[in-house]
């Protein structure tokens, strides 16, 4: 028989101190950027390439010959920074480019045998789990977090630069 059966009372749980707003919304931040540079690790980790590489192949793939500029705006990413993936996915060899139709200056984009073997190994969503979750809100939640987000950042007077950086690319 237990002793709180004998009539010996339990100790009472540990009171826990109230967390004050400002820690629970970090908590739940830590939450989100360690999701997500859990999903990037583990994309590396399979894929042997960065996070925002293998978006950028998963978009080469759904739109075969597609451009440079098509990609960054696919990825809502700098053009500079959609030429600087390509330009590491070629020279792995994931990647080639071809200059065909009427426009020979524009280069279309596609994958080569390596690139669809890196890109069958990486763990989807292939934009990454962040973007991915956004998409399944609801409007009315997404323009709430909006301003939510953008009251914060003004409080955080970032550089304006890191707004089209992915999220799995490291920022030069």
């Amino acid at each position: 028989m237990s002793t709180a059966a004998k009539g010996t009372p339990r100790k009472a749980p540990a009171t826990q101190h109230p967390v004050d707003p400002a820690t629970k919304v970090l908590r739940r931040f830590r939450v989100v950027f360690n999701a997500v540079k859990s999903h990037f690790r583990a994309v590396e980790k399979t894929s042997g390439i960065s996070g925002a590489q293998v978006w950028a192949l998963s978009v080469i793939h759904a739109r075969a010959g597609v451009g440079v500029k098509e990609l960054a705006r696919a990825m809502d990413v700098h053009q500079s920074t959609a030429s600087n993936l390509v330009r590491a996915l070629q020279e792995a060899g994931m990647v080639v480019s071809a200059r065909e139709g009427e426009d020979r200056r524009a280069v279309q984009l596609y994958l080569t045998t390596r690139g669809h073997k890196a890109l069958g190994k990486a763990p989807g969503p292939f934009e990454g789990i962040l973007p991915d979750a956004l998409k399944k809100l609801d409007d009315k939640t997404l323009a709430r977090l909006d301003r939510d987000l953008a009251s914060l950042i003004h409080l955080l007077d970032p550089q304006v630069k890191g707004r089209n950086v992915p999220l799995g690319e490291r920022e030069d």
